[in-house]
């Protein structure tokens, strides 16, 4: 269909004998497909991410919009191993007692206020009937 495309980063009719198409309605120009943020430009050798009609490369789509630690506010990389309290997401590193410093393990009793983990030495027992 090159001619009748519209590139959906500069709006001008693709005339070239290639175009690149990500997902399944949006074709660009070969040279217009770069990273938003960065600049790098995006082809089938680099794995592209779109968000609100903007492309983005893996590495400044996870650090813009990617979830992050609630400790260190990092992004987390495929291969971390998490820790999770309520809806907040932890390296694991990252996981230990705000009073303390203490790392909090798999099985520990922990209190969470606010972002602040505390262990139980420093949060005390919990009150009859709840759970820690």
């Amino acid at each position: 269909r090159p001619g009748l495309a519209l590139c959906a980063g500069c709006g001008g009719r693709i005339q070239d004998p290639f175009l690149l198409r990500v997902s399944p309605d949006l074709e660009w120009h070969v040279a217009c497909l770069k990273c938003a943020e960065c600049g790098q430009p995006l082809d089938e050798t680099c794995t592209c991410f779109l968000r609100d009609g903007k492309a983005y490369c893996k590495r400044d789509y996870s650090r813009l919009f990617g979830i992050k630690c609630a400790q260190c506010r990092a992004a987390f990389s495929s291969s971390d191993l998490v820790m999770r309290a309520r809806d907040h997401v932890y390296h694991l590193e990252c996981f230990r007692c705000a009073a303390c410093g203490r790392q909090l393990l798999p099985g520990d009793q922990f209190c969470l206020r606010e972002r602040d983990l505390l262990c139980r030495a420093d949060h005390g027992p919990p009150p009859d009937g709840a759970s820690a």
